[in-house]
């Protein structure tokens, strides 16, 4: 039988000698890491994904503990965080609480017993806080999935983009190293929720970059009010809706959101977007591609420069079939318009068969299910063909 796996503690201390004590005190029960400074602590955090608790003395050389636990708490907000202080003033321990909403706030000398308190105590925090998220994750994405399946019934014009969107967007976060993005997830497919108050024919008009009559612009600016007001009454679901309104924001409000969860996940859901529809009115990837440099301003150079590279790379294998419509299954890609006898479009090309639309389209006619479809079985590529 495998060992269980010992909780991860972080130790910031310049003091050689205390960073050995507390490994001494430490290590038969936890795995414990080592830093000696905040910036090489912040580094470990980087390298080793997390930890369950950081104890962090308060006075080091260039970033005290207060500011080591306040970006502590902004990029690996599951720490729990513990500050080791030989400085008992008034000062400090507001500076701590304030900056690093600390957990526990421990002077020095420290007992051993206390500190292994402390400590075991952060560990079960810890684990709280990230059960608690895992249940509301869980139940956000499930609510979202419902949303979604309305969408695909009423507008699977804005669903296949909103599938497309996502793919591409999770692909292009954990090329660049982030996984388990589910804000940025949930966002892609919350991304096109607005268009639910459009006709469809308004909508493919949209993504096919066609002219819209005023009436029908003043209605399309409305979009993104729309989508709030469905949004913004549905708990813990802030910071997907930061993230999209992002989507509106200025160059310089963007830049202003800086390197965390909510600014990563709105360049990238902004790059897959504007790369999404310049696909969809007929560029070749390489011309999206060439169209978007100029936005580095936005989306930073760096970030079109790794969509460049992971949308040019060769596709998967798939296999192009041909079949009647009524034969298609969940997990194909259908590989054109599907169209009623009235020029209205049902499928864009590129929407990704899912359970709800094999429900749907048993309401289509017998003509158009036996029409045969091309469809694409295994991954397809983000190049149009």
């Amino acid at each position: 039988m495998a060992s269980q796996k010992l909780p991860r503690v972080l130790c910031v201390d310049d003091e050689a000698r205390v960073l050995e004590g507390l490994v001494l005190h430490l290590r038969k029960d936890y795995e414990v890491l080592t830093a000696s400074s905040g910036e090489q602590a912040l580094q470990k955090l980087r390298e080793t994904g997390g930890v369950a608790v950081v104890v962090s003395d308060m006075r080091m050389p260039g970033m005290d503990g207060a500011t080591l636990l306040q970006q502590v708490r902004q990029s690996f907000s599951a720490a729990t965080r513990i500050l080791l202080t030989g400085d008992a003033g008034r000062d400090a321990a507001v500076n701590a609480v304030n900056k690093g909403q600390i957990f526990r706030f421990l002077t020095k000398p420290c007992a051993p017993a206390d500190l292994r308190a402390a400590i075991e105590a952060g560990v079960m925090q810890h684990r709280l806080v990230n059960a608690e998220r895992a249940v509301l994750q869980e139940t956000l994405l499930g609510c979202i999935e419902a949303m979604i399946d309305v969408l695909a019934i009423t507008n699977p014009v804005a669903f296949g983009r909103a599938v497309r969107v996502k793919r591409l967007a999770v692909e292009l976060a954990e090329r660049l190293g982030h996984t388990g993005f589910w804000q940025l997830s949930a966002a892609a497919m919350l991304s096109q929720i607005g268009y639910i108050s459009l006709p469809v024919e308004m909508v493919e008009k949209l993504y096919y970059g066609e002219r819209l009559t005023p009436e029908e612009k003043v209605l399309a600016s409305a979009v993104p009010q729309v989508a709030g007001r469905l949004l913004e009454h549905i708990p813990r679901l802030e910071p997907v809706i930061q993230v999209l309104a992002a989507l509106e924001a200025t160059d310089e409000q963007v830049a202003r959101l800086g390197d965390g969860t909510i600014g990563t996940a709105a360049r990238i859901l902004g790059l897959v977007l504007a790369y999404d529809q310049l696909i969809t009115q007929g560029r070749t990837s390489t011309e999206a591609v060439q169209t978007l440099r100029p936005a580095s301003a936005r989306f930073s150079a760096s970030l079109i420069e790794t969509l460049a590279q992971h949308v040019g790379a060769p596709a998967v294998e798939g296999e192009i079939r041909e079949m009647p419509l009524r034969q298609v299954t969940a997990g194909m890609t259908i590989m054109q318009d599907i169209r009623t006898s009235l020029g209205t479009l049902l499928v864009p090309k590129g929407f990704e068969v899912t359970h709800t639309f094999r429900e749907r389209i048993s309401n289509f006619g017998p003509d158009l299910l036996a029409e045969r479809v091309k469809v694409l079985v295994g991954v397809q590529s983000h190049e149009r063909r």
